[in-house]
């Protein structure tokens, strides 16, 4: 039997502080902007991924996600696939006794330990994940920023998803997009204890995908212009600043102001897109109270292009944030475990919150589906556990 080469991942997700929204390159996913995201702990979200590849295998490159075949035709994946294997058919040029895997036919298995398109930014892990673990097993020395112009690719913020920590995206200028890839800003070991709360509000697909609400965007918003040329800009040096001090208030500020920015600008584009709901707003509403609390911001909300909050806060301040919403939302999936458990409950602000924002609360109560405890993490990590077999067979390691 012809031999089976293997190789696995896992990769995580990030969510931005600065928002990238809007291409000035379709085909290549240039950005009209930079951005900068935290890496999240692949203890709570995180895609698995094995690349394998063998002459056994049939003739056409073949991806499994969740247990379901995916469509690898379309011109994202496939030029992920095309410029990693150049890379490895340089290593092949240079090696003669390297074996010849650049020719073979892929095939890829994936799995995420969260929902898929919801707003939780599947594709940016997934596309780290497929561009990484084809990486290890054609065994290419490129480095992950080389590695992020290739995820880039596949999807924009894939690019942020193969580095630890805090992690910036350059814009770039060039038309072949040879400038536009992440850069790390600092790893999760200079400012160790972010963390996050998430509130899933809906595990639904969304109503207009990312690709095709930036394209209307771009089109269609006066707004647009401005906050490419001037707020972003600004606001990227504010948070780099913000991150290198380890000051959490203006981080927490400019994270607010730039998704409120980012949303404004979609509620602008022509026809008006919602990404955010009623139970988003009362996510608002909520780490307002709890900063008013706190006579000081130990809070941020974030939310990409979907209604789930992303609230930041220091681990030091884990009962006056989350502790708020785990008394409020103690019903919710999420809270049991060790993680969950440790949180201790906020019953002083949650019962002022209970008076002063009452429709708020009960939004969060009926509209919250599960709360996800995280923190920033490391980039992605190699795995000896694969999701296929010697065979070259499917196996599923969802727990």
């Amino acid at each position: 039997m012809s031999e089976i080469y293997r190789a696995s991942t896992t990769a995580p997700v990030n969510i931005a502080v600065i928002k990238y929204w809007g291409k000035r390159d379709p085909k290549l996913n240039l950005p009209t902007n930079s951005s900068l995201s935290v890496t999240l702990s692949q203890n709570d979200l995180r895609t698995h991924t094995t690349a394998s590849c063998s002459s056994s295998y049939p003739a056409e490159d073949s991806l499994l996600l969740n247990g379901k075949p995916q469509d690898v035709s379309g011109a994202r994946t496939q030029a992920c696939f095309r410029e990693l294997r150049a890379l490895r058919k340089e290593v092949e040029a240079r090696d003669s006794k390297a074996s010849k895997l650049a020719d073979l036919p892929l095939k890829i298995v994936s799995e995420n330990n969260f929902p898929t398109a919801a707003g939780l930014a599947s594709s940016a892990a997934g596309f780290a994940a497929l561009v990484r673990a084809i990486a290890n097993l054609y065994e290419l020395p490129a480095d992950p920023t080389e590695l992020s112009r290739i995820a880039r690719q596949g999807s924009g913020s894939a690019c942020r998803s193969l580095f630890g920590g805090y992690v910036g995206w350059e814009q770039g200028s060039s038309a072949d997009g040879s400038d536009s890839k992440a850069f790390e800003v600092a790893p999760a070991s200079h400012w160790p204890n972010m963390r996050a709360v998430i509130l899933v509000v809906s595990a639904a697909k969304k109503d207009v995908s990312s690709t095709s609400g930036m394209q209307t965007t771009v089109a269609t918003s006066s707004l647009f212009a401005s906050r490419a040329s001037e707020t972003v800009p600004r606001r990227m040096k504010e948070m780099q600043d913000a991150i290198k001090n380890k000051d959490f208030e203006t981080f927490a500020k400019v994270t607010m102001m730039d998704s409120n920015s980012f949303h404004a600008t979609c509620l602008d584009t022509y026809p008006p897109i919602f990404y955010l709901n009623d139970v988003s707003r009362a996510a608002i509403k909520m780490v307002e109270q709890i900063n008013t609390a706190a006579g000081k911001i130990i809070a941020a909300y974030t939310f990409d292009a979907g209604p789930n909050a992303v609230i930041y806060y220091l681990e030091e301040n884990e009962k006056a944030v989350a502790g708020v919403f785990k008394t409020l939302l103690a019903d919710k999936d999420g809270w049991s475990g060790e993680r969950g458990a440790a949180v201790e409950g906020n019953y002083e602000v949650a019962e002022k919150a209970n008076s002063e924002a009452e429709v708020a609360v009960g939004l969060l109560k009926e509209g919250v589906s599960r709360v996800i405890l995280t923190g920033v993490g490391e980039g992605p990590v190699r795995t000896e556990e694969a999701l296929i077999d010697e065979k070259g067979e499917p196996v599923s390691v969802l727990y």
